[in-house]
């Protein structure tokens, strides 16, 4: 499996002209469907006067969520190329809205294609592409005297500490890169008296 994937540092933009038309490209990295609409609806309020407001998105590092919108131009025009360009530069938690503002000349299915796969690709090339890791998170409790050990493998293994709270039980919730969670679980498992619970 693997424990890393391709996104975009921040938002980026790209522009693309044929014959008069112009093609406005907005890339952003997102999370959630919720702040896909959000920008969807600012997006088109914004470009009230275009002719399309076309998008493409992918989401989670399986990559498993996508969607592809031609937003009135003709099926397979838009959304598709745009979608086409998130999967070869092998992207996720992207969206890409491309805005059209008619120049008076048709383009043709072929046309569009191209010209709509083209400002993707400029919005693209504008944005730092990072990769990301896949992290799964762990819980455990133990008693204070345990702490000396686990802070040695915490060390050692140095996964994120996301919270910990010391009373008569430490409770911490530790954050790891998911290739490197078995040997993890593993060298705590060994320390005697440490439980693992699911918050």
């Amino acid at each position: 499996m693997e424990d890393f994937f391709k996104t975009i540092a921040s938002p980026s933009e790209g522009q693309y002209t044929e014959k008069r038309s112009k093609f406005l490209a907005f890339a952003f990295p997102v999370t959630t469907v919720e702040e896909i609409k959000e920008l969807l609806d600012v997006h088109q309020k914004k470009f009230y006067d275009a002719r399309h407001v076309c998008y493409a998105y992918m989401l989670g590092h399986e990559r498993l969520v996508f969607r592809a919108n031609d937003n009135g131009e003709p099926s397979g025009t838009a959304g598709k190329p745009i979608l086409g360009q998130i999967n070869s530069n092998e992207l996720t938690d992207i969206l890409i809205i491309v805005v059209r503002y008619f120049g008076g000349v048709k383009l043709g299915t072929s046309g569009l294609i191209q010209a709509y796969k083209a400002a993707a690709a400029e919005a693209i090339s504008a944005a730092t592409v990072i990769e990301k890791t896949v992290d799964e998170q762990v819980s455990i409790a133990f008693e204070y005297p345990l702490m000396n050990s686990v802070m040695r493998i915490v060390k050692e293994e140095e996964p994120s500490i996301l919270s910990q709270t010391f009373e008569n039980d430490c409770l911490m919730t530790l954050s790891i890169r998911a290739s490197l969670m078995p040997r993890l679980r593993q060298r705590l498992e060994k320390i005697e008296g440490l439980r693992f619970y699911y918050s």
